[in-house]
């Protein structure tokens, strides 16, 4: 199914896939007529997905979501009509989790076709931050059980000590790009984006830092652990300079390393090639390492923690119990480590009812159980990992009974006090056992227990543990001291007789068990029996690997082989006991599978070690090391291996000895292959070309050659090579070089014009200088008219002089000349040509020039005018000449190259405010004419301009500004040099709060926050050097809000009047301050609110005339400037008119105007109404409208005039008169017409838009 391609689909989004080759006829792949669109519905709503499947046979249709099943059926209702093409997935009470990718599969017998569709749940009020406690209770159990599995079945999180995040940094920019998730998790990095933006600006630094110490940084490999638990990681980096220090760093913090096995950090140099290794590993050697040239970081590489082998902290001890009891051995590891394996006489132990295995819950700790112990039990047992290995004996002792316990604690006794091979007799007196000379006793293992003796002992002597060579003859013998009967001998509890070839003699209470020529075979537990008296004692055969003497004669011979094949050391041997063989080199042990291949091989009669592939570095000193059981033999061989001879050392010298050739100078190699060095061979190539050149070569003890037959002029590349018996090795190449040709001569000087006519021309030049210009043979003359590109000899052979007379001219051609030296070693460089002279006879120098002047000067520059020479007899001038002398000076110098052709120059270049005397000469053919010289020193300055201001609308002579507000006042000038300008107010400096700056013509003056102290008449005043001046002068006012005026006296008047005076605001009295005026307002009883009644008083009486009788009147007065006005001043008591006696009151009638609300009714209509929308597939729409109406009106959505009440996949909304209609993601079926209705009451408004959806381009 993976390899079928995909189908296009004629349906966007529908992805199809074909699982068989051929389709029958009258069958089809599954498809969709209608998929699922996106929905976006509130929270509580119900979501409806449908689909509409096609396909023969009849597809099969399956939902899907990517949280999880669908299984819960009070949740998703999975429905299709029968006969029916369309499938229905209905989900409930939709909540913020439901919100995810939906995704529908149509599946028959030939294909598959999915399409998915995003449900988006709008989450309102307080739901959207507040944690769903509310779940159907079965959904709550059941992921609170899943939960506790979870933390059941999880790791403890790793502790990260706190690592230094520019360390990180390092080893992302050196990392591979698959592991950059990896580090990003384990460090906290959660900005993916960003971090690729940091790591490609630390690339840019790091090329920076890197550039002055290594030309390319050729290849990393990141740390890894090899099979001998060596940490290895290796850079290749061409280095700039061979002096370049490298230093080692582990977590910030400088490593010393070595060169060679015997430190724990090494490293390794070949050329190019740098190995770090890392030996002895330990958990605390985990850690970021990296590597420095210098002061720039080149690599980065992490030692993590689980990647290093554990170690044995608390190894295996030995073990012993009883026949049938239970041993149990314990070892502890620094680190958990799963693949560990027990072992059983190095063979893998099978778990089973009698071996049981337990690992602690942290995984440090395992231990075997060995159930229902045997004699065959009995061996060394072995617990390894990775690397490394523990291993102790397990000893089985034989069940005994109550009176057989004593013997055994006398036994133990006796090897606490150190018992002799001999015991002692009845009397106290030494006695020595008949044993074999070769035999060995044990101390401690055999002898008699007091309760055997008794009173006076069972036992005078009892058995001794022996042990023997294989082939010799052994003796166990006891003394009882009383006739205890017929006694019994006894081999691992099985009783022997004579039948099992061993010899019993009995003389006296002596007792002995002779065993002539020992086999393996025959070792064990040994015991004599006498009535109910016991003795035991171990027999131990010493068996140990045997090489025979023609072997060992043979390996002393060198095995030599040829770098590239395989050599093989193979070591015969006999041994009855299982062996182990141990492989050294040069003293250190070679390890089978390790780095290098090397394969070890242990057979029933020989081991063997193969090398696939040997090269030098395997050559040396070979040694083997048998085990087993019976003891332990070692073997030597050495092994030679020859290859082709090392490259030369170089660096390879190359020195261009000119004449004599080129010299080639080289060190003899580090490493001739194992065979002497017969000769060099040196070869060339030259640039451009892919063969090489044998040049020839050179003995043995000669390191030096040089090649007299390079060309000079050319690119060349050598090598050399050294030959021995094994052929040519590496070539040790150089450089490419450049043989240099002779120098050559240089151009002369440009030929200078000593005279000219219409027959001939003069010329004069100087020799040329420089490499090859010490031996001129001569020169050659070329000619060629002005304006061609064609130069014609003057002379065939070289004219040893410096002059020469040009004929063959033609009378008024006007020609060029240039000249070439003519050397030994060729011909060279053409000289620049000289000035263009005309073939014709002398003429009249030009007279001087009239009306010099400066039309303009400046700091750098001087311009000047001047009118062409007066003209006789044909002597026009053709150029001028415009010399400077300093005031300082007496040297006229030109200020241009050749000739000015106009009557105008500008002099640039000059020192600012230097003067200058000026000359202009006159040049044509016939020489140089009269200078003319201006009288008056010039100076390099600019024309002075008097000062003046720049008057325009923005200056005014006078400014009002706010207290507290920024004053800046720019006034503009015009002066050249810049003037001297003073700021002054009132005549006087300004204080020291006021700023003043000028610059280019614009001086400004900033108050930065204006008092009323500020105000005053400031004048700006401008003084040249010559002392002209100009001034400028304005009014400044600062004013604040007046403060308010003075209370308020109210005086009765005539005719129902009333006066009102108050006294002044105190701003008036201020000198400088805004002239103000009054405001005065009234209250009355009849209405309350405050109305203006006069304004802009100057003066501080008013009188208010036509009052009404009864009426309680409020006066308030307001002083007020241009800035604003001041706080008001109210009268305390009303001013109160008294009624007239009822008798003289006129009748009268008020008409009170009635009050009617405003008839805001309004139906209705669309301020902005919707407009048509041109959309892709998939893209959100959102059709807005603005309606105004009063009452409110309500609007409803139509799409081709049905309405849209209730449809799940649209949703409205409207804000105070603002209507949105939204889809969230428009598909084909969405196309058409679009109307909001809005209606109150009064009538109704219509807007319609349409709505085109089209297929996005592919």
């Amino acid at each position: 199914m993976a390899g079928k391609p995909l189908k296009k689909s004629s349906m966007p989004g529908v992805s199809i896939r074909q699982l068989v080759d051929d389709i029958p006829e009258g069958c089809s792949l599954p498809g969709f007529e209608q998929k699922p669109v996106t929905l976006a519905l509130l929270e509580g709503k119900n979501a409806i997905f449908r689909a509409v499947v096609c396909g023969e046979p009849r597809p099969e249709v399956r939902w899907q979501c990517s949280k999880g099943d669908l299984s819960n059926s009070s949740k998703y209702q999975i429905s299709s009509t029968p006969g029916s093409k369309e499938h229905v997935l209905q989900i409930n009470k939709l909540t913020g989790d439901d919100m995810d990718l939906y995704r529908c599969a149509a599946v028959n017998a030939y294909g598959e076709a999915t399409c998915s569709a995003r449900l988006t749940v709008i989450e309102v009020g307080f739901r959207k931050n507040r944690k769903r406690q509310k779940e159907p209770q079965e959904d709550l159990k059941k992921e609170l059980m899943d939960f506790r599995k979870m933390l059941k079945k999880r790791a403890p999180s790793p502790i990260h000590e706190k690592v230094d995040m520019e360390q990180v940094w390092q080893l992302l920019m050196t990392a591979d790009r698959k592991d950059y998730e990896k580090i990003c998790l384990k460090y906290g990095i959660v900005d993916f984006r960003g971090m690729l933006r940091r790591l490609q600006q630390m690339h840019k630094e790091r090329e920076e830092k890197l550039a002055p110490y290594i030309n390319a940084i050729l290849s990393l490999r990141h740390i890894t652990v090899n099979k001998e638990g060596i940490a290895v990681f290796d850079l290749e980096l061409d280095l700039k300079s061979p002096e370049g220090k490298i230093y080692l760093y582990k977590d910030g913090k400088m490593v010393p390393y070595g060169f060679d096995n015997q430190t724990k950090h090494c490293l390794r140099h070949l050329g190019r090639h740098y190995q770090f290794q890392i030996r002895d590993l330990r958990p605390e050697d985990a850690g970021i390492y990296q590597v420095r040239v210098e002061d720039a970081e080149v690599f980065s590489t992490e030692l993590e923690a689980s990647d290093i082998p554990p170690r044995v902290v608390v190894p295996l001890a030995d073990a012993r119990c009883e026949e049938h009891g239970d041993a149990v051995f314990e070892c502890t590891l620094s680190s958990p480590c799963p693949s560990a394996a027990w072992s059983f006489q190095h063979r893998p132990l099978r778990l089973s009812d009698k071996y049981e295995v337990f690992v602690s819950s942290d995984g440090l700790t395992h231990r075997l159980v060995v159930r229902g112990a045997r004699f065959a039990d009995m061996g060394l047992y072995s617990l390894g990992t990775k690397l490394h290995a523990s291993s102790a004996w397990l000893v089985v002792e034989a069940g005994k009974d109550k009176s057989l316990l004593a013997a055994s604690t006398d036994r133990q006794l006796q090897s606490r006090r150190g018992g002799q091979e001999g015991g002692l007799d009845a009397h106290g007196q030494r006695s020595d056992a008949a044993r074999s000379p070769r035999s060995r006793h044990k101390p401690g293992a055999g002898g008699f227990s007091e309760e055997a003796r008794g009173p006076a002992g069972h036992f005078s002597q009892g058995l001794a543990d022996t042990e023997v060579q294989q082939g010799e003859d052994a003796v166990l013998s006891c003394t009882l001291t009383r006739d205890l009967g017929p006694g019994a001998w006894f081999k691992d509890g099985v009783k022997l007789s004579t039948q099992d070839g061993v010899i019993f003699e009995q003389d006296g209470l002596a007792h002995r068990l002779l065993i002539a020529h020992v086999q393996g075979t025959q070792a064990g537990r040994y015991s004599f029996v006498a009535g109910n008296q016991q003795s035991e004692a171990t027999l131990t055969v010493r068996d140990p690997p045997i090489i025979a003497p023609n072997v060992t004669e043979k390996l002393r011979e060198p095995l030599v082989v040829k770098a590239g094949k395989p050599a093989t050391m193979k070591v015969p041997f006999q041994s009855r006991l299982p062996v182990q063989a141990t492989w050294r080199k040069d003293g250190a042990e070679v390890a089978g599978g390790g780095s290098r291949g090397a394969q070890v091989v242990v057979g029933d009669s020989f081991t063997r070690l193969c090398l696939p592939s040997a090269d030098r570095k395997d050559r040396g000193q070979y040694s083997v090391t048998l085990r087993s059981e019976g003891g332990s033999v070692q073997a030597e061989l050495t092994l030679q291996v020859l290859d082709k001879p090392q490259p030369p050392q170089g660096p390879l010298e190359v020195q261009d000895c000119h004449g004599a050739g080129v010299c080639l100078r080289w060190r003899p190699p580090r490493d001739d292959g194992g065979r002497a060095l017969e000769h060099y061979v040196v070869e060339r190539q030259q640039a451009g070309r892919s063969t090489w050149l044998k040049l020839g070569e050179t003995p043995a003890d000669s390191t030096t050659f040089t090649d007299t037959h390079a060309e000079q002029g050319k690119k060349y590349t050598f090598r050399v090579r050294a030959v021995t018996a094994e052929g040519p090795g590496e070539a040790l190449q150089s450089e490419e070089v450049l043989v240099a040709p002779e120098a050559l001569p240089g151009p002369p000087s440009p030929p200078a014009i000593l005279s000219a006519s219409s027959q001939s021309i003069t010329l004069s030049w100087m020799a040329p200088r420089g490499p090859g210009s010490s031996h001129i043979l001569g020169y050659l003359i070329e000619k060629r008219k002005k304006g061609s590109n064609t130069w014609t000899a003057v002379n065939q052979q070289p004219v040893p002089e410096k002059k020469w007379t040009v004929a063959d001219l033609r009378q008024g051609c006007q020609y060029e000349f240039r000249v070439t030296a003519v050397a030994p070693s060729g011909l060279g460089q053409p000289g620049p040509p000289s000035e263009a002279v005309f073939a014709r006879d002398p003429m009249r120098p030009p007279g001087p020039v009239r009306d010099l002047q400066v039309i303009d000067t400046s700091h750098t520059s001087i311009t000047l005018s001047w009118a062409r020479p007066d003209t006789q007899d044909g002597d026009e001038a053709q150029g001028y000449v415009v010399e400077l002398c300093g005031s300082d000076s007496l040297q006229w110098s030109p200020c241009h190259t050749g000739t000015v052709p106009g009557p105008t120059y500008t002099a640039r270049g000059l020192r600012p405010r230097e003067g200058y005397f000026v000359r202009v000469t006159a040049v044509n053919d016939g020489g140089r004419g009269q200078p003319m010289t201006l009288d008056t020193v010039v100076q390099a300055m600019p024309v002075t301009v008097c000062p003046k201001f720049l008057m325009d609308a923005t200056m005014k002579d006078s400014m009002t500004v706010r207290a507290g507000d920024t004053v800046r006042v720019p006034v503009y000038f015009e002066a050249d040099p810049l003037p001297e300008v003073t700021w002054l107010k009132d005549g006087l400096p300004l204080p020291k709060r006021s700023v003043t700056s000028t610059k280019d013509g614009l001086t400004q003056l900033l108050v930065p926050v204006a008092s009323l102290t500020d105000s005053g008449l400031y004048t700006v005043v401008l003084r040249s050097l010559r002392g002209e001046e100009a001034t400028y002068s304005f009014r400044l006012t600062v004013a604040a809000r007046p403060r308010p005026p003075g209370p308020i006296v109210l005086r009765a008047g005539a005719l129902g009047s009333v006066t009102a005076e108050w006294a002044p605001s105190p701003d008036e009295a201020e000198r400088g301050a805004a002239p103000l005026h009054y405001s005065v307002l009234l209250r009355s009883s009849a209405d309350a609110r405050w109305r203006p009644v006069a304004e802009r008083l100057h003066t501080c009486r008013f009188t208010l005339v036509d009052l009404v009788p009864g009426h309680e009147y409020h006066f308030r007065v307001v002083a007020s400037n241009e800035l604003g006005a001041s706080e008001p001043s109210d009268t305390r008591q009303p001013w109160v008119v008294p009624r007239p006696p009822p008798g003289e009151r006129d009748k009268f009638t008020v008409k009170v105007p009635s009050y009617r609300e405003p008839d805001l009714s309004q139906k209705p209509r669309f301020l902005v109404g919707l407009r048509t929308h041109l959309l892709p597939l998939g893209c959100e729409c959102c059709m807005t409208c603005a309606v105004q109406g009063w009452p409110r009106p309500r609007v409803t959505w139509f799409k081709n005039d049905q309405s849209l009440a209730g449809s799940p996949t649209v949703y409205s909304t409207d804000v105070l008169g603002v209507c949105s209609l939204v889809i969230p993601s428009v598909s084909a079926a969405d196309s058409g017409e679009y109307k909001a209705v809005a209606e109150n009451p009064l009538g109704q408004a219509v807007s319609t838009a349409k709505l085109i959806v089209v297929e996005s381009n592919p």
